[in-house]
């Protein structure tokens, strides 16, 4: 029986069987999984590379040594740079101590005056709620295991990207030959999409990052901010999760000016140019350099981001939005997955377009008219 001919409920059950199983194996095994995922998200990324390598002759090992060391040059370039920020921005770290000092004996002094609460009980707050945050932290499900977990076992991913780019074509036609062969050429069609979106978006969101850090140094430079370039990198790191990451970067870098300046003035400036930068992202460069082919919804991109951040962490939120655009791939392909398709996708239709209302719904709404 086609699968469109099965009813809702039927192929309802078997999507949600399907979902609970992935999502838990994801939750259980993503010490594992979420290395090779990132790997294989790389893989993809450095397969032009590795091709042009051997389009020239050099033997596919070495053509993938080649790539892969290429890869590290450039990631150790940046990781020195961020490093050398941090150095300078640790080098004040005395002076943004006695600030924080300074800002933490006004504020104790304003809450015993407006409040009438002693500095006996203010320390004794004080000293639970480091206590509450060190048990979250130390727990199965804090922040500090949901980061360490994952990118605890990111040594592997080196091995994972040599090894899938080593097994490329056994790997292709395994995929091919799980399905009939009357399937291979739609198979073929939906791998091909699959590396065409995941090379757009990586390239692109490189690219978006780039630009990002740029503008964001160029607006905090010119209001005079201490630290502009570490701020802006990191907010352009940061910015890698969609729509969350920019939150947490104009949080993260009002915290540090306020420390360091807390005039009114200066924390509305820097509020505005990251505010500036993301309008310009959002509206600009994601259109224009990102472009992926799937566009994915913003509900969907940002429901994503959080179920990936609790089933992986930092990891999970950073590979949600290939994962769905994959899906969305998929989804638009496949026969009986189409509607899933429409609901990740930002194709909205316009009004004047709109197909005309179900049959139920015009009987209730003459019925309607009919009663007054």
């Amino acid at each position: 029986m086609p699968a469109s001919d099965r009813p809702f409920y039927h192929r309802a059950s078997h999507s949600l069987i399907i979902i609970s199983l992935v999502t838990l194996g994801i939750y259980i095994g993503q010490e594992i999984i979420v290395p090779l995922a990132l790997g294989g998200l790389l893989a993809i990324l450095l397969r032009p590379v590795e091709a042009w390598f051997m389009r020239r002759g050099v033997h596919k090992v070495i053509a993938i040594c080649l790539t892969l060391a290429l890869a590290v040059i450039v990631l150790s370039g940046v990781a020195v740079f961020i490093s050398i920020q941090i150095s300078n921005f640790s080098d004040d770290l005395p002076k943004l101590q006695d600030n924080i000092n300074d800002f933490y004996r006004t504020a104790r002094r304003w809450v015993r005056q407006e409040y009438n609460v002693s500095y006996t009980k203010q320390a004794q707050y004080i000293k639970q709620a480091q206590q509450k945050t060190l048990e979250n932290l130390q727990g199965g499900t804090g922040a500090l295991a949901a980061i360490s977990g994952p990118l605890g076992t990111l040594a592997l991913i080196p091995i994972y990207v040599f090894l899938l780019l080593y097994y490329r074509a056994m790997l292709l036609k395994f995929l091919v030959s799980l399905f009939m062969e009357e399937h291979a050429g739609r198979v073929w069609e939906i791998i091909g999409q699959v590396k065409a979106v995941i090379q757009s978006y990586v390239v692109g969101l490189l690219l978006e990052t780039a630009c990002v850090a740029i503008l964001n140094a160029l607006g905090l430079l010119a209001l005079g901010v201490e630290y502009a370039i570490m701020l802006s990198v990191i907010a352009a790191i940061l910015n890698l999760i969609p729509y969350l990451g920019g939150i947490i970067a104009t949080v993260l870098a009002v915290a540090i000016v306020f420390i360091n300046n807390p005039e009114p003035s200066m924390l509305l400036g820097v509020v505005g140019v990251f505010l500036a930068v993301q309008f310009i992202d959002n509206n600009f460069l994601v259109p224009m350099i990102v472009g992926s082919k799937v566009k994915v919804n913003a509900l969907v991109s940002i429901v994503g981001v959080l179920i990936g951040g609790a089933l992986a962490g930092v990891s999970g939120m950073f590979l949600s939005i290939p994962a769905i655009a994959l899906m969305k791939v998929i989804f638009d392909r496949v026969e009986g997955l189409e509607p899933w398709g429409i609901l990740i996708g930002d194709d909205q239709p316009d009004d004047a377009k709109q197909p005309m209302l179900p049959r139920w719904m015009r009987i209730w709404e003459r019925r309607k008219a009919e009663n007054g």
